[in-house]
């Protein structure tokens, strides 16, 4: 669970911003392309278009020269030409020279001059801005030229400096230096601000093993500086536009996400935090190794009633107090304390602490100021908070570690379970999951997956209490109570598992059984000569909204062949609570088909009197509380003794049960007690053991018989007759 909603969480928080970068990365590089392109063909531009004149002008100075031959007049012919050259014999010897000689020793193919594969240079020994490839074919530094540029610059001109740059009359020299003014003028009006960098181009002149090898000038003007700085702009504007389009991209996908993310983790009701918010939050927190020393305490608080508060005030008006709930929360918790709102009236927060008993006082003191929340006083509001403790682990050194494999569902369910635990109490309380909780909900889920195997097993025993009366000693009759003895779990007293059926419906499939094995052992027995006394068979208040409850009940005893007279149907007084007119019309069919009816614990509630009144009853039960307390022998015999007076008036019999002394007997044969049930005469007795106190009868029992109904109808479907009992069978 955990691992899906990390996933579903990821998902949102993906802005997919790598597509970005990944476009951004393949656009720089095309960018880094296109810019080397343009470079290269600079070069070319440079190669054979700046240089192109002077090898025209070299290679009609080499035709010159072999056709008027090596003499001064060839020489002064040549000297027109404003280049510095060399004539050179086939053995390098230096015929004729002007200008200043600073060519290399070493000859290369030229890089790219039209395709002119004879063409080869040398490189200037004084401006070294070529370099020789691998290839041995002579390339632009282009670092060189601006290193060159700024050298020479900051070498002969540095005193003219003005904020970083030459004077406009400096600037038209810079890697060469003209060699008169009058050219220095003129360069200045032709060509101002350019850079000249030297090159050695070298020619076979015909025949004659000669070789004319000539200075040319590359010439880079403002123009070709304009060129390429536009060109750079442009490719610098267009890679910053892009840059920021791809900076905005990113930026609003990750603020979409967070913006997603705030909303996913939104209670609508609260504006707070929810519990996906929780449960992400709080797990990462838990398994952070920065806070391993902390102990911490998930805590399910429950605004106890929040629904009826609703039903007075509307769900909007509720809602507003979940509101204030939270923000009262909110406002107590600390650093790495967390808090969201779950459902309805459900709050899980996560909290430091110490000492149980310091968590414990913080805990109480937080449910008291929720009391006024709404601070107007005009509510005194319930809170209860169940607490699973998560202190720090060590290990065997003693040193703290990670909580690597926590699971904060399961901790707060653990929370949950610890509330339920208080969940029937009216006042605001905490309670702390322990072992004994886990052993409960063991035990809980134990019994049901065991139960309905245990009816079709037949794994309920009977067990019957006999009832006696006082005066004589004599078997008046019996109560039919439960017992397990599963397959699985061993022998269960009735107050391990009764509690659980009526809790979760199964009482009514047990009430159905002991009926049908009450009815049951009463034909055996009547069979057997027998003398048989009524049993009284507890049926649980759970089965009173059943409308044909009664023609259930009178189809189970019929089925089985038992005489209805022999079935008592025994109601525990809280059943009177409940809906009196369902009550009344169950009752009255019952005593129609010839069963009796009896109320149990009488007296342990407070509408015993008007029950009496509205209930047709035949038997009353008095609780066993009468004959315990201090008050027992006084005030308690006083309330027994008019109870019976009472019950005699109305026509029915008296029960006494929970009787153990016999001081007790023989004070409620005195008042004339119909029957007694209770440790001093039996405790509850398997089948056999009470039916060897069952006498036999001296002739056959021909009432019984005339009593025992005619099956004028079919009998109950037997799936229909399995079910549960009462709280009385806990005896």
């Amino acid at each position: 669970m955990a691992k899906t909603r990390d996933q579903h969480i990821n998902k949102i928080k993906k802005t997919h911003s790598w597509i970005v970068v990944l476009a951004f990365l393949m656009l720089s590089i095309v960018q880094l392309v296109v810019v080397a392109f343009f470079m290269r063909a600079f070069i070319d531009y440079v190669i054979n278009f700046k240089l192109l004149d002077q090898y025209d002008t070299m290679v009609y100075m080499a035709h010159i020269y072999e056709t008027e031959g090596d003499s001064p007049e060839t020489y002064k012919t040549l000297d027109i030409s404003e280049i510095d050259y060399l004539i050179k014999d086939d053995d390098g010897t230096i015929l004729y020279q002007k200008g200043e000689n600073t060519c290399g020793d070493k000859e290369y193919p030229a890089a790219s001059f039209n395709d002119l594969s004879t063409l080869n240079i040398y490189l200037d020994t004084d401006n070294n801005v070529f370099y020789i490839n691998q290839d041995n074919i002579a390339s632009v530094r282009y670092s060189e030229i601006y290193r060159q540029l700024i050298e020479y610059t900051m070498e002969h001109h540095g005193e003219n400096l003005v904020n970083g740059r030459l004077p406009l009359d400096e600037q038209f020299n810079t890697l060469y230096e003209p060699s008169s003014e009058e050219e220095r003028e003129e360069f200045k009006n032709t060509i101002g601000g350019a850079v000249y960098l030297p090159l050695w181009l070298s020619f076979d002149i015909g025949d004659t093993g000669h070789k004319l090898v000539g200075k040319a000038i590359v010439t880079i003007d403002l123009n070709d500086w304009m060129m390429i700085l536009g060109y750079l702009s442009i490719v610098v504007t267009f890679s910053l536009f892009v840059f920021i389009m791809i900076l905005i991209i990113v930026f609003s996908n990750f603020h979409n996400s967070r913006r997603t993310l705030r909303i996913f983790f939104t209670d609508p009701v609260t504006c707070g935090y929810n519990w996906l918010w929780y449960t992400h939050r709080g797990e990462h927190l838990l398994k952070s190794r920065l806070r391993a020393k902390n102990n911490y305490a998930i805590v399910n608080l429950v605004f106890v009633k929040y629904r009826n508060y609703c039903v007075c005030h509307s769900i909007p008006e509720g809602e507003k107090l979940l509101k204030a709930v939270y923000e009262k929360l909110s406002s107590q918790l600390g650093g790495s304390e967390l808090l969201a709102h779950v459902t309805s009236s459900n709050y899980a927060l996560l909290l430091k602490y110490k000492t149980e008993e310091e968590l414990k006082d913080r805990l109480n003191r937080l449910l008291e100021s929720l009391k006024a929340v709404n601070d107007a006083h005009e509510h005194v509001f319930t809170f209860q908070a169940g607490v699973d403790l998560l202190p720090a682990l060590h290990d065997g050194n003693g040193r703290v570690i990670r909580r690597k494999r926590i699971d904060i569902e399961d901790e707060y369910n653990n929370a949950c379970t610890a509330r339920n635990s208080v969940a029937n109490r009216d006042e605001s309380c905490v309670a702390f999951f322990d072992q004994k909780l886990v052993e409960e909900q063991k035990w809980l889920d134990r019994v049901e997956e065991e139960q309905y195997n245990a009816l079709a097993n037949e794994e309920f025993l009977v067990y019957y209490q006999p009832k006696y009366d006082p005066s004589t000693d004599e078997l008046k009759g019996a109560e039919a109570l439960v017992r397990w003895q599963s397959k699985h779990l061993g022998f269960v007293s009735p107050g391990q598992f009764i509690p659980i059926f009526e809790k979760n419906g199964f009482i009514t499939e047990l009430d159905h059984y002991m009926i049908r094995h009450a009815a049951r052992d009463q034909k055996k027995w009547l069979d057997m000569g027998l003398r048989c006394v009524p049993v009284s068979v507890n049926v649980s208040r759970a089965h009173f909204v059943e409308e044909d409850l009664a023609e259930q009940i009178r189809d189970i005893v019929d089925s089985e062949g038992a005489p209805r007279h022999l079935i008592e149907i025994e109601l525990t007084e809280s059943a009177f609570f409940d809906d009196k007119n369902a009550l009344l019309h169950t009752v009255t069919k019952l005593h129609e088909y010839g069963f009796a009816i009896s109320m149990d614990d009488f007296g342990s509630g407070y509408s015993s009197l008007n029950s009496l009144k509205d209930m047709p009853l035949d038997v009353l039960k008095i609780d066993a509380e009468f004959f315990r307390g201090e008050n027992a022998k006084d005030r308690g015999k006083v309330v027994v003794s008019e109870t019976i007076r009472l019950a005699k008036s109305l026509d029915m019999r008296i029960v006494a049960e929970g009787v153990e002394t016999k001081d007790t007997v023989d004070f409620l044969a005195d008042q004339d007690c119909d029957m007694i049930q209770g440790y001093y005469y039996s405790k509850p007795l398997p089948k056999d053991e009470y039916e060897n106190r069952m006498k036999p009868v001296k002739a056959p029992d021909t009432e019984a018989v005339a009593a025992a109904p005619k099956k004028e109808m079919p009998a109950a479907d037997p799936a229909a007759g399995t079910g549960q009992t009462s709280q009385e069978n806990l005896k």
